[in-house]
C-alpha cells in the first residue's frame, strides 16, 4: 500500500531526499517512522530491529541518536503529504453501508483524548487541558477528522491544540467535502456560518441541532416535519423521540432535532433520516482504532511539536493504508467492510514487517493478482460477526473526564442488547393565540421565530410593519422603530422580501421533487 515509487515521489515533491548517499537514506526514514506508529509500545531501537528483521544482508545498526536525527532530518511534510495520498473515500458506490441513495454518507468528529509527553515544549504549543474536574497530567492534541462512515476511511484531518475548539478544525475541513456527499454531525456543528459553507460545496447535510435552537416553522409537511430557515439557508427540521427497548427491562429515552438539506418527505421520509443519522457515530469507532488499538492508549513519543506533527501524520497515514487493504478484502467477498477486524489486520500487517513477506501481488488461482494480500487474506479468514445493536452507559474511566459520571438518560451500566427501538416523530410545538398580559421583550432569535410564524400564516400576503406589530402586541413608538428596522436588516439578509417602503413579504422554502431511486 506504500510501494517506493510512492515515498520517493512524496520525498522529490517535497525537496526531503537526502543529498549524498548516507546509510540510513530519507526513504528509510519515511517507514520507520510508520514503523514507529505500527509498533507504538516498542523504543525506537526494537522498532528499527523490527524492520530490518527479515533482511538476509547486514542491515546498519544504528543508535538511538541517529534514529532520532532521522526523523529530524525529513521532518513532517513526507508524511503529510503521504496521508493527502492516502486519505480519501475507500468504498465503491455498491459496497454495502457505503451510500445513501445517491449519496456518499461522511461524518466529522473531535477527539481530544491523545496526549503528547508533559515537556515545556509540548506544553507552550498545547498548553493545559483544563475542565471542571481538574486539569489533565499531560498536554492534549485535538485531532478533527472527515470519515467515510460506510469504510471508516479518512478523508481528511487537521490536529492541534485544543483550545482552538472543534468549530473552526471542522471549517479547515470543509474542502474536503464533494457534492456526492450527505453530511452527518453532533450539535456542536450547527452553526449558520459552517451549515451555509457545508451547502455552498453542494454537499447536502444531517446535523443534531442544538435544544436552545428554535427554527420558525414556515411550512408543515405531512411526516411531522417541517420546512424552516437558517440565516438564509432553507432546510427541513425533523423533531424525533426515540425509546430504546433494552432485552433487560430497560427503557432509555431521548430527543433527537435534525437539521437536514434534505427536503422531501416523499424521497426522504422523517424515520429514515432519524435511523440514518445514527451512522455518524463509526467516526468513534475511527478514533478508538486509533487511540486504543495502535496507541493501546499511551501518550504519543516525541517531546517537541515538530516530533508530535510528524508522528500523528505517520500514524494517520499508517491507519488509512490499513483500512484500505480491509475495505478492498471485504469488496472482493461482498462483505460490509464493518465485518474487517482493524486488530487482526493490524497483527497481519506486523508480520509482513518482521517476514518481510506479503511486499507485493502476488497471482491468484486464475492468474490475476491478489489485491487482498496477506493482511486481506488474514482478514477474511477471520471475518467479525454481524454487528448487533446493543446500547450502554456513556462513562470514562477517567477522573477528570466530562462523562466519568455522567449518565443522564439512564443507559444501563453493562452492554445490553436491543430488542427494539420506537422513533415517533412528532409536530412542533406551535404558540397559542392568546398572548400573555405582560409579554417580555423578546429578543432578536425569539422575535424572528414570531414574526416568521405570523407572516407565514398567509404567505401570498404583504405585510406592513404596523400590522406585524399589532399581531405580535407590541406597543410604543419605539418599539415598533425598532421592529421597523430589524425588518430592514432581515430583508437586506434574504429573510424577506421588501415590496414597498415598510412592507415585506416573507420567502418561503420549496421542496424538492427529485423522485431519483434510492
Amino acid at each position: 500500500m506504500v510501494p517506493v515509487e510512492l515515498v520517493d515521489a512524496v520525498l522529490e515533491e517535497t525537496r526531503t531526499r537526502e543529498r549524498r548517499l548516507r546509510d540510513l537514506p530519507s526513504r528509510v526514514g519515511v517507514y520507520f517512522v510508520l514503523a514507529l506508529g505500527l509498533f507504538e509500545h516498542l523504543g525506537a531501537g526494537l522498532v528499527w530491529q523490527k524492520l530490518v528483521a527479515g533482511l538476509e544482508e547486514t542491515a546498519p545498526r544504528p543508535s538511538e541518536k541517529a534514529l532520532r536525527d532521522l526523523r529530524r532530518r525529513i521532518g513532517a511534510r513526507p508524511l503529510e503529504q503521504l496521508f493527502a495520498v492516502l486519505a480519501g473515500p475507500l468504498g465503491q458506490p455498491s459496497t454495502p453501508g457505503v451510500c445513501y441513495r445517491r449519496w456518499r454518507t461522511v461524518a466529522f468528529d473531535g477527539c481530544s483524548s491523545l496526549s503528547a509527553p508533559d515537556h515545556e515544549r509540548n506544553r507552550s504549543w498545547l498548553g493545559r487541558f483544563t475542565s471542571r474536574f481538574g486539569t489533565n497530567s499531560y498536554p492534549r492534541v485535538m485531532l478533527m477528522a472527515l470519515c467515510e462512515t460506510g469504510t471508516r476511511g479518512l478523508i481528511g484531518a487537521v490536529f492541534g491544540p485544543a483550545a482552538e475548539g472543534e468549530l473552526a478544525y471542522a471549517k479547515r475541513l470543509v474542502g474536503h467535502l464533494a457534492p456526492d456527499m450527505l453530511l452527518l454531525a453532533d450539535r456542536g456543528f450547527d452553526s449558520n456560518g459552517l451549515l451555509a459553507e457545508v451547502a455552498g460545496r453542494g454537499t447536502q447535510f444531517l446535523v443534531r441541532s442544538k435544544s436552545s435552537r428554535r427554527p420558525p416553522v414556515l411550512v408543515m409537511l405531512p411526516d411531522h416535519s417541517y420546512l424552516s430557515r437558517i440565516g438564509s439557508l432553507a432546510v427541513r427540521v425533523i423533531e424525533a423521540d426515540i425509546l430504546v427497548r433494552g432485552t433487560d427491562g430497560s427503557r432509555t429515552t431521548g430527543t433527537y432535532r435534525l437539521l437536514t438539506t434534505l427536503t422531501d418527505h416523499r424521497t426522504d421520509p422523517a424515520t429514515t433520516l432519524v435511523r440514518l443519522y445514527h451512522e455518524r457515530w463509526e467516526i468513534e469507532c475511527a478514533f478508538l482504532a486509533l487511540r486504543h488499538t495502535l496507541l493501546k492508549g499511551r501518550v504519543l513519543r516525541s517531546k517537541d511539536p515538530a516530533g508530535i506533527t510528524q508522528e500523528l501524520w505517520g500514524l494517520l497515514a499508517l491507519y488509512q493504508a490499513l483500512r484500505s487493504v480491509m475495505v478492498t478484502a471485504a469488496e472482493t467477498q461482498g462483505l460490509d467492510p464493518d465485518r474487517a477486524g482493524f486488530t487482526i489486520a493490524l497483527e497481519a500487517a506486523r508480520d509482513t514487517v518482521i517476514r518481510v513477506s506479503g511486499l507485493s501481488p502476488e497471482p491468484g488461482p486464475d492468474g490475476r493478482p491478489d489485491l487482498a494480500g496477506h493482511i486481506g487474506a488474514a482478514v477474511l479468514l477471520q471475518p467479525l460477526p454481524a454487528r448487533r445493536p446493543r446500547i450502554s452507559a456513556r462513562i470514562v474511566k477517567r477522573g477528570i473526564s466530562r462523562y466519568h459520571t455522567w449518565n443522564h438518560d439512564g443507559r444501563p451500566l453493562d452492554s445490553t442488547p436491543i430488542a427494539a427501538i420506537d422513533i415517533t416523530v412528532r409536530p412542533p410545538a406551535l404558540p397559542t393565540d392568546t398572548a400573555p398580559s405582560r409579554p417580555r421583550a423578546p429578543d432578536r432569535q425569539d422575535r424572528w421565530t414570531q414574526v416568521s410564524q405570523v407572516m407565514a400564516a398567509d404567505v401570498h400576503r404583504t405585510w406592513q410593519a404596523k400590522e406585524i406589530a399589532h399581531a405580535l402586541g407590541v406597543t410604543g413608538q419605539k418599539s415598533v422603530n425598532s421592529l421597523s428596522t430589524q425588518l430592514g436588516y432581515w430583508a437586506r439578509g434574504g429573510r424577506l422580501v421588501r415590496t414597498a417602503p415598510s412592507t415585506y413579504k416573507i420567502t418561503i422554502p420549496t421542496t424538492l421533487t427529485t423522485t431519483t431511486s434510492p
